[in-house]
């Protein structure tokens, strides 16, 4: 089909009636992955209105196909609409299990704000457009149509690999029908020495790889909610005491304040790292950091780069604010909500501790809204990132492997809390200036998409042996 595709292409050219760009013809198993990605993405998976239990069905159908027992598959459904796929390539057992991972749920995206459809896949100048294209269905398609080559490879295993697609990711997971219902409920089936998930991509400088990235460690999500409560009254008989200014001053105090410095294993290495890759001010700052101690007046001049701040410390900020009932009435209520991303090993009650001491002011109630794992940094095992370390020299020759503490937060968290050390490496490239995740016109590159494809073939082979 594609042969003929590059034909009609060819002909079309050669009548003047198209532009002359090239046509490469796409292998079978690339041809199989497209097809996946092509699925995966125009089923909309929207956390809160989608249909992740269809994903979840459609790619266990498509095993099931490829001659996989249906024993070795499970389609999980905890709520309507809701779906988590586990599924195993037996190995010979010689080794612990690989869990590799993906989520299947999407963040919402409505037409009028896209150039395309978000939930039809499109290709234009050189890339593929649609929600989840990047964030997480290209590792979804990716390990399953790479599952289906192993298995008409008849390719064994040191150790199981365990598929594992789940729901409900980008919300946290915090109605726990996704990968914290597979941890309470299927445990046994997912156990595993570690896990590849999302979390660290190759970047890019123009075209040019810059550095490949393993997340082996993420910080944890938390929101706080502070509020203050008054009697009120008429606004033409304003008091000293007032919701909102009270509030007001406690948000200040926290807008000025900086949690204290913190480096694990993890951030310690990607500053030593990276330092090369900045301008040499901002590197040697950078090596200065992760010393050992870290210089003081080196982490002062990082922390006022948000980038940098974020991997040196705990960090809360105000995302929200409302107060007041009436035009003409002092407030009876004003209330803020605080979202922090928390260091791995952090308590949150610390946390909830620091914020209370920082406002100074008992009349702000501080209630903590989530009840967050812990998530350790996971260990920068020798043999496996010198397994990286060369093959990702082979794709992207002179780019550095660096690890790196996400900010954000992935089901890795999850996974880590419960003794499951998880690394995000996704081998997909793209630009570092660019980051259209949650955004319109999600989209990745066409030729990052087959690379990254073949590189995880090759990565998971050279993991599990056999």
């Amino acid at each position: 089909m594609t042969t003929m595709k590059c034909a009609a292409r060819a002909l079309l050219a050669l009548a003047g009636t198209l532009a002359t760009t090239p046509c490469l013809a796409r292998t079978p198993n690339e041809e199989l992955a497209f097809d996946i990605f092509k699925e995966l993405v125009e089923i909309n998976t929207v956390t809160a209105t989608g249909d992740t239990a269809k994903a979840a069905e459609a790619m266990a159908a498509r095993l099931r196909a490829a001659g996989f027992d249906a024993r070795d598959i499970h389609v999980f459904n905890p709520a309507s609409r809701k779906g988590n796929l586990v599924a195993k390539l037996r190995g010979t057992g010689a080794r612990r299990p690989i869990i590799l991972m993906a989520h299947l749920d999407v963040v919402e995206a409505r037409r009028e704000d896209w150039t395309t459809d978000p939930f039809t896949l499109v290709e234009k100048d050189g890339h593929y457009y649609g929600r989840g294209t990047g964030d997480d269905k290209f590792m979804a398609a990716a390990f399953v149509a790479n599952l289906i080559r192993y298995k008409r490879e008849g390719y064994r295993p040191e150790r199981d690999l365990i598929l594992v697609l789940a729901t409900d990711e980008e919300v946290a997971d915090r109605d726990k029908l996704g990968i914290r219902w597979l941890l309470a409920n299927q445990r046994a089936l997912i156990d595993a020495e570690y896990a590849l998930n999302e979390g660290g991509g190759v970047g890019l400088d123009k075209g040019r790889p810059l550095r490949v990235s393993v997340q082996a460690s993420e910080k944890v999500y938390a929101n706080f909610r502070l509020e203050v409560r008054d009697a009120g009254g008429h606004s033409a008989l304003p008091a000293r005491t007032n919701a909102i200014y009270r509030l007001a001053d406690g948000l200040a105090k926290l807008g000025r304040f900086d949690f204290p410095l913190q480096l694990n294993a993890t951030t310690r290495e990607y500053f030593r790292r990276a330092a090369d890759l900045e301008e040499p001010k901002i590197g040697a700052d950078m090596k200065a950091v992760a010393a050992q101690p870290p210089d003081a007046e080196a982490a002062a001049r990082l922390s006022q780069i948000p980038r940098f701040n974020a991997q040196l410390r705990t960090t809360c900020t105000a995302t929200m604010l409302e107060g007041g009932h009436a035009e003409n009435a002092l407030p009876q209520l004003a209330r803020a909500l605080v979202n922090c991303r928390v260091m791995p090993g952090v308590a949150l009650e610390e946390v909830k501790a620091t914020l209370v001491r920082v406002l100074g002011d008992d009349g702000i109630a501080v209630t903590a809204l989530d009840e967050p794992s812990g998530s350790p940094p996971s260990p920068l095992e020798p043999a496996m990132m010198a397994t990286i370390e060369k093959l990702a020299a082979e794709f992207w020759p002179g780019a550095p492997v660096i690890p790196v503490m996400s900010s954000g937060a992935t089901d890795g968290a999850f996974l880590r809390s419960a003794g499951i050390p998880t690394y995000g490496h996704s081998g997909l490239s793209g630009e570092v200036t660019e980051n259209r995740a949650h955004g319109r016109d999600e989209r990745i590159l066409v030729k990052s998409f087959y690379e990254g494809q073949e590189y995880l073939y090759r990565l998971v082979k050279l993991l599990a042996g056999g």
